[in-house]
């Protein structure tokens, strides 16, 4: 596997000895990805909580089981923000990883972005554990809908970010 690090070939259009930042900046993403959800939307902005929609935060016991639930949520961005930063830890150990830090910020957003699609698919219309933005200006499925697009949005944006990393550019 170490022998991969070093050859050529491209893995998504980006060199494959990169590959061990995209993954360590994916990771990151993730976990950091949920942390702004679960900070921003959750706990400052409170437009939603993580059962909201099965358990509305009405009654004390609807709020206790959402504040669980996002204590979970949190959990769960701890642990992939702690992965995230020992996969970086690990590349950058590598000696053929380079340096590439537009290359690990673009993996970040990719990351971001990879949440964002995960979460509104599952949370939002599969399981239907809660909406972005239920009480909102306009239909809930707006909302969702550009929760979606945003992680899109940062997945494109993010991958042209990591491709365009002078570090690394010249490999291609």
């Amino acid at each position: 596997m170490a022998d991969d690090v070093t050859t050529d070939a491209t893995r998504f259009g980006l060199p494959v000895r990169v590959v061990p930042l995209v993954k360590a900046g994916v990771v990151l993403g993730i976990g950091l990805g949920g942390f702004v959800d679960g900070i921003v939307l959750h706990q400052l902005l409170q437009v939603h909580h993580m059962v909201s929609a099965r358990r509305p935060p009405t009654t004390m016991a609807g709020m206790e089981a959402n504040v669980v639930a996002d204590g979970l949520f949190h959990a769960g961005t701890y642990l992939f923000t702690i992965v995230g930063i020992v996969l970086l830890y690990r590349a950058w150990r590598h000696p053929a990883v380079p340096p590439a830090g537009r290359t690990i910020f673009g993996s970040v957003l990719m990351g971001f972005g990879l949440f964002n699609l995960v979460e509104g698919v599952v949370d939002h219309h599969l399981l239907v554990l809660h909406r972005v933005w239920p009480a909102g200006p306009g239909p809930p499925l707006l909302w969702d809908v550009l929760f979606l697009l945003s992680g899109v949005a940062l997945l494109v944006g993010g991958y042209a970010i990591a491709r365009s990393d002078s570090a690394v550019a010249s490999e291609r």
